[in-house]
């Protein structure tokens, strides 16, 4: 009798135990994530979008992108693109976000004057912006929560230094972008440091051909130029042909980085690199808007969040080339 009910018993608990487990799966499968966020009090999943300047074809976005997007992931966010380099069109894809009532927008200000008065009418909806990458000067007075890059000044000057580092004494600093204040910033930090003469060579640099072409112009009417200075990876590449196509024995450096710079820079085409880390900016831009919405909380205390700069050079190269691989740096 004692085996039976032992057994009997043993059957009831299983029974017991078999039901229990049912009875979590079925809360699990009717709550999971909604009823955590429920019980936290986190509401509905986000959605965040962002809105830049860039232009087609320019990896560095790319990799911005990719940033926001392992945010989006671990945050649960809906995460929204757009992008134009004319500030006006700009203006009107952040208009669009505001009116699907978005819950944060991410943007660029490398022409603040055009979203002034968009990000007045953000406010006004009450939806948060944060930018990123360009405009920190400008950033706080229309209404930006938080602001994360590198500061182009400072940059600028790091750069200069750089270029005088490695022996230039004439040099051209190539700005793709009329009216971009980031561009300008960083062309006139490094003259503040380099020590030589630098002049801005303006390109057209939605056309490469065209960049190119201007390059190789100015280094056959000026064969004394011995530095050139490009403000983004792919216009590096452009300028080593440029170098190439004239004889030129000009030394390059560039900003910001990609997986064929990184090779160009170990292999000694291009000199060094100024990486102000685009991923972190678009990580750090999803997860500000998403901290705010779920717990209050604003990075930077109202100053800009610091990403960059950092130097990179054949020295240290190495040590980014898996990232850069990945399309992470």
């Amino acid at each position: 009798m004692r085996g039976l009910f032992a057994r009997g018993a043993s059957r009831g608990l299983a029974v017991l135990g078999a039901a229990a487990l049912l009875t979590l799966a079925a809360c699990s499968s009717e709550g999971g994530k909604k009823a955590e966020e429920e019980r936290e009090g986190a509401g509905p999943r986000l959605k965040v979008a962002m809105v830049t300047h860039s232009a087609p074809g320019d990896t560095f976005w790319d990799i911005v992108q990719k940033g926001a997007q392992a945010a989006a992931a671990k945050d649960d966010v809906e995460f929204l693109y757009a992008a134009n380099p004319d500030g006006g069109k700009q203006a009107e894809l952040v208009q669009a976000q505001i009116d699907k009532k978005v819950d944060g927008i991410i943007v660029t200000l490398a022409k603040p004057d055009a979203l002034k008065d968009v990000l007045a009418r953000a406010a006004a909806a009450k939806i948060p912006v944060v930018s990123i990458n360009s405009g920190e000067g400008a950033s706080a007075g229309l209404g930006a929560v938080a602001h994360f890059g590198q500061d182009e000044s400072v940059a600028g000057e790091a750069a200069g230094a750089q270029l005088a580092k490695i022996g230039a004494k004439r040099a051209l600093c190539v700005v793709h972008e009329q009216g971009n204040v980031g561009l300008e910033n960083r062309c006139a930090g490094a003259k503040k440091t380099f020590g030589g003469h630098m002049e801005n060579l303006y390109v057209q640099g939605s056309n490469m051909p065209d960049v190119k072409s201007s390059i190789s112009a100015k280094l056959q009417a000026d064969e004394g130029v011995d530095g050139i200075l490009t403000l983004g990876a792919p216009f590096a590449a452009t300028a080593v042909d440029a170098v190439k196509e004239t004889g030129s024995k000009a030394k390059i450096g560039t900003f910001d980085l990609n997986k064929d710079l990184i090779a160009s820079i170990r292999s000694g085409a291009v000199q060094f690199a100024v990486d102000q880390q685009p991923y972190l900016q678009g990580y750090e831009a999803v997860d500000q808007v998403w901290l705010l919405k779920r717990n209050g909380n604003v990075l930077g205390g109202g100053r800009p969040v610091l990403t960059g700069p950092a130097i990179v050079t054949r020295e240290n190269a190495g040590a980014l080339e898996a990232f850069a691989e990945r399309g992470t740096r």
